[in-house]
């Protein structure tokens, strides 16, 4: 019977439109989680899979020695890939020539990601056995032999690399790369026991048997064994994958917000518009329970009716969203159970958890609201339904991205506002006492409808500044981003490496450049150097800490050292002054962090077996991602003085054709890159090996061309979700203007009856709507700053300045976009008659 009743009451709803508002914020809530989380993933993926190019594989294990075979036939069984390589060093020679190389042994399959790069174009093909294939520096030094020897044997060479993919980014690895296959190592008798070798084990999958992978074979290794991804540091692109990352979840986590923000207003809009219906119900002696029951099934059909709509809306999106991304990115899918597990769940906890309190005043409405229609019934508990609904959101917010700090970031930005809220709600409502409606002027119609729905007006800026903070918020943080990235990758970021730089060499060298009209960065001097003490403790490595010896733990190897006069450009002073005294030095701050260094300390090197005591003046952060020249420490030139030292220096040389001088090239240069001078590209750097053939030259122009691909496509992708994240935010405010309907429409009557004219309520609504939006603006700005300066510094680890723009453009876009959405929404109110409104009305 109660079914029965509940389910015709329903129908009768629906029709009326009663349930629209509700049924429209939990599909919004479904559909902005599920479509969010549908894209953010495709996007990680898709961004994680590019950037995995950058290491070959999906995952590496660098071992020094051949890891134990159980860990293979793991990998096999969870279905990856693999395949293992060999680094090592070791000489070749050409007739009377010889190079220090480094050796790439490879098997079938590699690479798993990526392509090799040849000069005569990109290829996932290997060398046959008995050849190799060189980098283009080292058929510079030994002067394009057909041959060279190795260890006991003569390889062919066969064919020019200009990059493999897993190449990384180390302007001190200064040997040349030759390619090899992996049966070929054992002729050439160079590997021997004790020899030096790096153990490359790659493994490509999908990302379940990856992490399942991970973890089983990640706790096995020991120190000396390292897991790496491309978020593990080695990759250039690991800052840019992880703050897209980071964005994505916190874009998807705002929505969430967003979801919750509507979810919660239009229960609480359901629940005001049954009193009656309750009381009536009491009256006629419905129990307690049926009720309950009557309005729990209404609940839990606007609900799963929400769910359903929003999850088709959610895969709708993703569909037409996949169609405007690149292929590149389109190809990737991951599976949809996450985002529809998801977005089920958004659906009933915010509904329930959300509408918890609404539905318990409901319920507790007397019978007596039947007479006196200002009894609401249970007054208390306000406590409750803030608690249950950050709980929610805290849950919700913490399911999806698995972090911490940006659900508590959330969380107290959501805070922020509720205090601005409940302090400007207090203040309304006092100024509200004994308004009436005031019709001489729209603006004072407009400030006394303010005034005295100001309970109501406080629930709609809960919509209104919860969009705006998450468009500021978003806004900004992609802005920073792409900043960020553009300053890590400007267009004319140096893609060619000097290292090994003699003192002697530096002088013809400059001439050399200034002769071909290139302009190359700061040369940096470069001596390696073995931080030994801190303060006179004496540093161990892991392993001796591990066998329990005492002592502090340092960095068990060599430093790259330098000195400079000033603070290098890509780097920023924390604390102390940068080097002024000749026993003074300036330490990376990761570095001081793990090594526990701080301003004053007294830091011991040895350097040529000769040791080196100086004081720590500053502690500096470096931009690693900057593709620049960075060192842990910096001294000054009286410091490093006795040592030998070689030097490295960076320099750009367009891939396009050059101005000037283009007139003086025949045919056979045609197509070609040229210097500033117009000399063909090849040609400058082989004739800079051959004039200076102790100087390494490293080409990272093809990196740096793959890396801006990557962050062109990361910026896409954070425009993407941004537009996703407007349209959410639009369909927030539609909604809101939806709120207070049925009040404004007996308002309107009244005001019409008394004689006011159509042109001041239209001013009038306009008006009101506008100051509602300004205000949002300007709550939307103070907690979008507060949001953004946690964001910036506990999460993605940005610079924090004041938008002091927002202040002017924040309240008035606010204004007029409010004011449009509620002139629209009331248009159909504002041209109807005074006896039209009446009848509405009853």
């Amino acid at each position: 019977m109660e079914l029965s009743l509940a389910w015709r009451l329903f129908k009768r709803e629906l029709q009326q439109g009663q349930l629209l508002l509700i049924i429209l914020a939990i599909t919004l809530a479904v559909l902005s989680v599920s479509g969010l989380a549908r894209v953010s993933e495709r996007l990680q993926v898709a961004i994680t899979g590019q950037a995995s190019q950058f290491i070959a594989a999906d995952r590496i294990i660098d071992s020094p020695v051949k890891i134990d075979a159980a860990i293979l036939t793991k990998a096999e069984d969870l279905g990856l890939k693999h395949v293992t390589n060999m680094q090592f060093n070791s000489m070749v020679y050409s007739g009377d020539k010889f190079q220090l190389v480094t050796v790439r042994a490879v098997e079938t399959g590699y690479p798993l990601k990526g392509d090799i790069e040849l000069t005569s174009g990109k290829t996932k093909a290997l060398p046959q056995a008995g050849e190799i294939w060189f980098e283009t520096r080292l058929g510079g030094l030994l002067g394009y032999p057909k041959s060279i020897e190795l260890g006991n044997s003569e390889f062919v060479l066969s064919n020019e690399i200009s990059r493999l993919p897993d190449a990384g980014f180390n302007p001190f690895a200064s040997s040349p790369v030759v390619l090899m296959r992996m049966e070929d190592v054992a002729k050439t008798g160079v590997i021997q026991p004790g020899s030096r070798v790096t153990y490359l084990y790659q493994f490509a999958g999908d990302e379940a048997s990856l992490t399942a992978f991970e973890q089983s074979v990640k706790p096995l290794l020991n120190s000396t064994q390292r897991w790496v991804d491309v978020q593990s540091g080695d990759s250039p692109i690991a800052g840019a994958v992880k703050r897209a990352e980071r964005f994505l979840l916190l874009a998807s986590l705002m929505g969430i917000a967003l979801a919750c923000a509507a979810i919660g207003i239009a229960a609480q809009r359901y629940c005001q518009r049954h009193y009656d219906v309750v009381a009536m119900l009491k009256t006629f002696g419905a129990s307690a329970k049926q009720i309950r029951l009557l309005f729990g099934t209404h609940l839990l059909l606007v609900t799963l009716m929400g769910i359903v709509l929003g999850l088709i809306g959610g895969v709708l999106l993703d569909f037409g969203i996949s169609y405007l991304l690149p292929p590149e990115i389109a190809a990737y899918s991951p599976p949809l159970t996450r985002p529809l597990l998801l977005g089920v769940s958004t659906g009933l906890i915010s509904a329930f958890m959300f509408s918890a309190y609404p539905l318990t005043r409901l319920l507790a409405i007397p019978p007596l609201r039947v007479l006196q229609r200002q009894l609401e019934g249970l007054q208390l508990g306000m406590w409750l339904h803030l608690l249950l609904s950050l709980g929610a959101m805290a849950l919700l917010g913490y399911l999806y991205s698995q972090s911490w700090a940006l659900t508590l970031t959330v969380v107290a930005a959501v805070l922020l506002l509720g205090v601005l809220l409940s302090v400007l709600g207090f203040v309304m409502i006092r100024l509200g006492h004994s308004v009436g409606m005031k019709t001489t002027n729209p603006l004072q119609l407009a400030l006394a409808g303010l005034r005295r729905r100001a309970r109501q007006n406080a629930v709609q800026l809960v919509g209104f500044s919860a969009a705006l903070v998450l468009l500021l918020t978003i806004l900004a943080l992609r802005q920073d981003l792409l900043n960020e990235w553009q300053k890590q990758l400007p267009e004319n970021a140096p893609n060619y490496f000097l290292v090994n730089i003699a003192p002697d060499d530096a002088k013809p060298l400059n001439d050399f450049m200034t002769t071909k009209g290139i302009v190359a960065t700061d040369i940096y001097p470069v001596i390696r150097g073995r931080l030994t003490q801190i303060n006179g403790e004496a540093l161990i490595s892991n392993e001796q800490s591990e066998a329990g010896e005492k002592g502090r733990v340092g960095i068990s190897r060599e430093l790259n050292l330098t000195w400079r006069n000033t603070l290098p450009a890509n780097n920023e002073l924390l604390e102390g002054h940068f080097n002024q005294a000749a026993d003074e030095v300036s330490v990376e701050s990761g570095v001081a962090d793990r090594l526990g260094i701080g301003i004053g300390d007294k830091l011991t090197y040895v350097i040529d077996n000769q040791e080196l005591t100086v004081k720590v003046a500053s502690i500096r952060a470096v931009h690693w991602e900057t593709l620049q020249p960075n060192f842990f420490m910096i001294f000054t030139q009286e410091a490093l003085a006795p040592f030998a030292y070689t030097s490295m220096a960076s320099f750009y040389l367009n891939d396009q054709q050059a101005t000037n001088d283009q007139s003086t090239n025949d045919q056979s240069t045609s197509g070609q890159a040229l210097s500033a001078d117009g000399t063909p590209k090849d040609a400058v750097i082989l004739a800079l090996i051959q004039q200076f053939p102790t100087i390494s030259i490293i080409d990272v122009g093809a990196m740096v061309g793959q890396l801006r691909q990557i962050i062109e496509q990361v910026s896409l992708s954070l425009t993407l979700v941004l537009a996703l994240v407007l349209l959410a935010s639009a369909l927030v405010l539609i909604a809101q203007t939806e709120a207070g309907m049925a009040t404004r429409q007996r308002e309107l009557a009244v005001l019409r009856t008394f004689g006011a004219s159509g042109w001041l309520l239209r001013s009038a609504t306009g008006l009101e709507f506008a100051l509602l939006g300004g205000i949002a603006g300007v709550l939307a700005v103070i907690v979008a700053e507060f949001a953004l300066y946690l964001l910036k510094t506990q999460v993605f680890e940005l610079n924090v300045y004041m938008h002091w723009p927002w202040w002017g453009i924040a309240p008035v876009s606010g204004a007029l976009i409010v004011a449009l959405l509620g002139v629209w929404r009331c248009r159909q109110l504002l041209s109807q008659s005074c006896s039209e409104l009446l009848k509405a009305g009853s």
